[in-house]
């Protein structure tokens, strides 16, 4: 692959006024009508919610893109465009298998079934969603092949703290025609692993072999007895490392981190980041150390993009951090619009289930939101306070283990079920595993015993002790 796709300019903005519109207003029975984007994880997590307060909610109008629920969790073999010209979204690959338990993947009103491993393929997280989607009834409220165009707020008197939202949409078949509809809130679920970031690499485009981001890697073998360079040791890249050695390539690991302490697979190496690539296509790293590989496969992580939001919001995308979003969630000048799961290093299902009840106690008064002024100084104080522990702009919204925290401050502000104690814990000992046994730390079972209990065991039986966590 030697071209890199702009996936963020590939959507339409059909909204000419020679198509006919289809504008609704707030429900008949005076219940907020919410608009959520996306029907991946987040977006069925958001429905899902929404529908069970009928109290208060109209039914939520769900818009997916795709034929299908799951979002990235939609294995797609193809990669690069569809036949539409579309981009493909999956940035799926063929042997992946979750990196995080099932006992604590999933969503807390709704766990996998029991008899898979702790460590499932990604199948049957999919099959998971299909199950909760039906369980819920969210499918007949999901509109299909739908393109989110424009997302656009509108001052209205009456509308909730005076806003509502002009939803302008397209047939995926047929972006020719559009409709919009008006509605009280909105919940953007759109996710953010189809974009792929490429760094600014001098030189990158003199590298002569198979360029490539992870996004467009789907299985190993047709890498094999190559020399290939992974830049990046997140998740991704780990996993991808690993499959390649499977198939004998030879290859570097090349990141920014401290050196992995982790027993490594055959033919796998560790290397500084990449820091240019000569005119002869020789990578150099940091060290000064040269390598001309078959394969730079860019394990690099991915964009934020909001084609659809317009431009009135005021939103900001700069270097991996989205702003100004009071609690990671809202614009404070438009806090019935709602950007959920752009936190990263998280363990997801149960993330957005905590931050779908807290935009529902927004909405519904339960927690009664400061003013625009008082959400703005205590966004950029927390941001402050971050950059002064020495956090980067672009790992601010990587929130790692203060996720637990970010997690129970919602669910005390917006008066719900916060996470069983044992999550956390479970969660943060398997990264423990991980770090210590790389190769072997998805061999592991766990058990639940109870709201604060849990026990894990090795493939062959053998009790494993718990690491001891520091608070």
């Amino acid at each position: 692959m030697r071209a890199f796709q702009n996936r963020s300019t590939n959507r339409s903005k059909v909204v000419g006024s020679h198509v006919p519109l289809s504008v609704q207003s707030m429900s008949s029975l005076g219940k907020l009508r919410v608009a959520v984007v996306g029907a991946g994880a987040a977006g069925l997590c958001a429905a899902r919610h929404l529908l069970a307060r009928q109290d208060t909610f109209a039914p939520p109008v769900v818009y997916e893109l795709s034929k299908h629920v799951g979002g990235t969790w939609v294995y797609e073999e193809q990669v690069g465009l569809h036949e539409n010209g579309l981009p493909i979204h999956s940035s799926m690959y063929r042997d992946l298998r979750t990196n995080i338990p099932k006992e604590v993947m999933s969503f807390p009103d709704f766990p996998f079934d029991k008899r898979l491993p702790s460590f499932v393929h990604h199948t049957e997280v999919r099959k998971y969603l299909e199950q909760y989607c039906d369980h819920f009834r969210l499918r007949d409220h999901i509109q299909f092949g739908t393109m989110v165009d424009l997302v656009k707020p509108k001052r209205v008197k009456d509308g909730w703290r005076g806003l509502a939202w002009d939803v302008t949409t397209s047939n995926r078949v047929d972006p020719g025609t559009s409709v919009t509809e008006q509605f009280d809130a909105v919940m953007i679920c759109n996710g953010h692993f189809f974009d792929p970031y490429i760094p600014a690499i001098p030189g990158m485009d003199k590298f002569p072999g198979t360029l490539m981001h992870s996004h467009d890697y789907r299985s190993a073998e047709p890498f094999a007895g190559k020399s290939v360079v992974v830049l990046g040791a997140g998740l991704s890249g780990l996993d991808i490392a690993m499959e390649l050695s499977g198939v004998e390539a030879e290859v570097i690991l090349s990141h920014g981190q401290c050196p992995l302490s982790s027993p490594l697979p055959p033919r796998v190496e560790q290397a500084p980041p990449v820091a240019r690539v000569h005119e002869d296509g020789t990578l150099q790293f940091q060290d000064g150390r040269q390598t001309r590989p078959d394969v730079f496969m860019l394990c690099t992580g991915y964009n934020f993009t909001f084609p659809f939001l317009h431009p009135e919001l005021g939103l900001k995308i700069l270097d991996h951090f989205v702003f100004p979003l009071y609690k990671f969630l809202m614009p404070p000048a438009f806090p019935s619009l709602f950007i959920v799961g752009i936190c990263r290093a998280i363990c997801p299902f149960p993330h957005f289930h905590c931050q779908a009840q807290f935009v529902l106690s927004v909405l519904d008064g339960t927690f009664p939101l400061p003013s625009q002024e008082e959400m703005q100084c205590e966004m950029e104080a927390d941001v402050a306070a971050r950059r002064g522990r020495g956090v980067a702009m672009r790992h601010i919204l990587k929130l790692d283990s203060e996720q637990w925290a970010y997690n129970d401050e919602l669910a005390c502000l917006g008066r719900f079920q916060p996470l069983p104690p044992y999550w956390s814990n479970l969660y943060e000992s398997n990264k423990v595993f991980r770090a210590r046994d790389m190769l072997n730390y998805k061999t592991y079972h766990y058990s639940v015993l109870n709201d604060k209990e849990w026990v894990v065991h090795s493939q062959q039986g053998q009790p494993i002790q718990k690491p001891l966590l520091q608070n």
